[in-house]
């Protein structure tokens, strides 16, 4: 048995579609807010899309703060390969 599997329903396997699209809405916003801010809003605006293309493309919503991230991370990656590299004085 792969001990990585996941056996028993998560603790919050009882959140209703209100609370998984409160930490939608808190996820992209926060993701938003710190594009804009790095990046300019275009950037953030495209970011943006990204971010709904992504979750558009995964299995059922993700039902976690910690599944949010891994959706925002993935996200972050093509901001990063579209952007290049950035210099920080």
């Amino acid at each position: 048995m792969n001990p990585l599997i996941q056996t028993r329903p998560p603790n919050n396997a009882n959140l209703d579609c209100a609370d998984l699209m409160t930490m939608a809405e808190r996820e992209l916003a926060a993701f938003f807010r710190a594009v804009t801010e790095l990046f300019g809003s275009e950037q953030a605006e495209h970011s943006a899309e990204d971010w709904l293309h992504e979750l558009e493309t995964v299995n059922g919503l993700p039902a976690s703060i910690r599944e949010w991230q891994l959706l925002t991370a993935r996200v972050a990656t093509r901001l990063a390969n579209r952007v290049g590299p950035v210099l920080v004085s």
